[in-house]
């Protein structure tokens, strides 16, 4: 059978499988030339590997997005190569023939020959920027469930805030939470902080605030309290750290912000996820597949599936 051969479109590039603990690289100069070496991953072994690629002449690096195990690998190579990050879907060798070598020539051999297509890598300013943001999203979400089991504790007590008060985590709910916590379950006490803008009339808040306290409700209470706190703090660190980042887009932010129903937050993630170089997509319709914001085409025999 007679092989089949591509046109070369890269001089001397570099195929690396990346895996947790260690990484095999082929540097490949033609069909017949090349070289497979493999390392651990740790940092000193990575210099290693850059100061392998720069002796042999790589311009051009291509590996599998696995993970998070390709990101050290990448902080070390993007300065001196123009790396590729590819979908491992993409780039699958002969079934029955898999190695760690052999998926390393493969990747080596589709690079030399253009055959690859790289995933979008933001800048690492930017990918600092989305670290901040997508943590503060996570620790948002964490505070808002404590908050959530704040309310699931009280019910278990039959203290009915949530039915009386517009928000549990309010000014008023917070001084009865406070009270409730340092012990004390007198209604007639607790409705002193009752004021006429609250959606529930007197009696009926007197009635919600009658319920059985034990130990355990204050300790939990008290707990997820300062849990809350915690988080609230952290999240105004985060939103400072964030502006910090962000100050060098605000031209971007406040184009973003034109668009009716996206706020300054909404603008801050949006360029955190795709950054300001517009010229990485084709055209908005590559940019709204990359969101997944619309179909892929999956058709066979004529039908689409």
């Amino acid at each position: 059978m007679q092989a089949i051969k591509f046109n070369q479109v890269v001089q001397t590039g570099c195929g690396i499988d990346v895996h947790k603990d260690n990484i095999v690289a082929t540097i490949r100069k033609s069909e017949e030339d090349y070289q497979t070496k493999e390392f651990d991953s740790f940092t000193s072994s990575l210099t290693a590997l850059r100061d392998w690629c720069k002796t042999e002449g790589v311009t051009h690096v291509a590996m599998e997005s696995t993970g998070i195990y390709w990101k050290p690998v990448f902080n070390i190579l993007e300065e001196d190569f123009e790396v590729i990050l590819v979908n491992a879907r993409h780039v699958k060798n002969v079934p029955g023939h898999k190695t760690d070598k052999k998926d390393s020539q493969w990747l080596s051999k589709l690079l030399l020959s253009g055959l690859l297509k790289g995933s979008f890598i933001p800048p690492r300013d930017i990918r600092e920027l989305r670290d901040l943001v997508r943590y503060k999203k996570k620790v948002v979400a964490q505070a808002a469930s404590d908050k959530n089991r704040v309310i699931k504790t009280l019910e278990d007590c039959n203290i009915k805030l949530s039915s009386v008060l517009t928000n549990v985590d309010g000014a008023t709910g917070t001084k009865i939470i406070n009270d409730l916590v340092k012990g004390q379950t007198n209604a007639e006490e607790l409705i002193k902080h009752y004021h006429g803008k609250m959606k529930a009339g007197k009696t009926e808040v007197k009635k919600a605030l009658e319920g059985r306290l034990t130990e355990h409700h204050q300790f939990m209470l008290q707990t997820l309290k300062e849990s809350i706190d915690d988080r609230e703090k952290l999240i105004i660190k985060l939103e400072d750290r964030i502006d910090k980042a962000a100050a060098q887009y605000q031209v971007e932010i406040d184009l973003l912000q034109s668009i009716p129903g996206v706020g300054k937050s909404s603008a801050v993630s949006i360029i955190s996820e795709i950054g300001v170089d517009m010229s990485r997509f084709p055209n908005e319709q590559h940019l709204s597949s990359w969101a997944g914001m619309s179909p892929g085409n999956n058709e066979s025999g004529g039908k689409k599936k």
